[in-house]
């Protein structure tokens, strides 16, 4: 577990190098991002839950917008809402920084124009973009600087604990009813399994990952219940 809490905080320091970098270091530090997810279980766990359902293209076209007072030529970038969601949409705008299907510079003085300057223009990206996507997944590892394990549990997080393993068999019993593809069903079983590991192991910053990733994937298919709720109200205590 020390292990993979140390690929955690390599990932966490690329993406500081991404912010206080720069421009002419992004292109490899995206690679270097990218990498430094793949090497995680836990950050690969999470950015599959996070993108299980997530409409790359549609988001794009929700959240980059074209500017019509300048003829197409730049337009404006936003963010989404959702703490998830933001996950998912800077993960896929990385993968297509890194294939090279969006061209880095381009995208810069397209939608984070700043007087023509690659330099001021990255500041502003690497603010809007990079900051909130690297804290995001900072706070999904909540005992990080603990390096995680059952170790100073209190009595409310067990009990918490217990309550949300004695409902993950029903929660999974339930969602297999509902009308899905098999991929959304295989990835259900994924998460849920995943989250049964990291309740046996008592490993609260791996179960509130998972937990969050669970919550995107309900809502994308809409299925809360009273079950779900219970889960989390517990999972808020933890």
């Amino acid at each position: 577990m020390q292990d993979q809490y140390q690929k955690i905080e390599r990932f966490l320091s690329v993406c500081t190098k991404l912010v206080d970098g720069k421009f002419m270091n992004a292109d490899t530090r995206v690679s270097e991002t990218l990498a430094a997810i793949a090497a995680s279980r836990e950050l690969t766990q999470l950015f599959s839950a996070v993108t299980q359902g997530f409409d790359y293209p549609a988001a794009k076209r929700a959240y980059l917008k074209p500017s019509s007072e300048m003829g197409g030529a730049r337009g404006q970038a936003f963010m989404p809402s959702d703490r998830s969601e933001i996950l998912a949409f800077v993960f896929c705008l990385f993968v297509e920084i890194d294939a090279g299907t969006l061209p880095f510079n381009d995208f810069l003085l397209r939608y984070f124009y700043v007087d023509g300057s690659y330099t001021a223009s990255y500041t502003v990206f690497a603010e809007r973009v990079v900051r909130p996507f690297r804290d995001i997944v900072r706070d999904c590892f909540p005992d990080l600087e603990r390096r995680g394990g059952s170790a100073g549990l209190s009595g409310s997080q067990d009990d918490a604990i217990d309550q949300i393993a004695r409902r993950i068999p029903a929660e999974q019993a339930r969602i297999e009813k509902y009308s899905l593809h098999d991929t959304e069903k295989v990835s259900m079983r994924v998460i849920l399994s995943a989250i049964s590991a990291a309740l046996s192991r008592h490993d609260i910053a791996d179960l509130t990952a998972l937990l969050a990733g669970y919550r995107y994937f309900l809502r994308y298919i809409g299925g809360e219940d009273e079950n779900s709720a219970a889960i989390f109200e517990y999972a808020a205590k933890l």
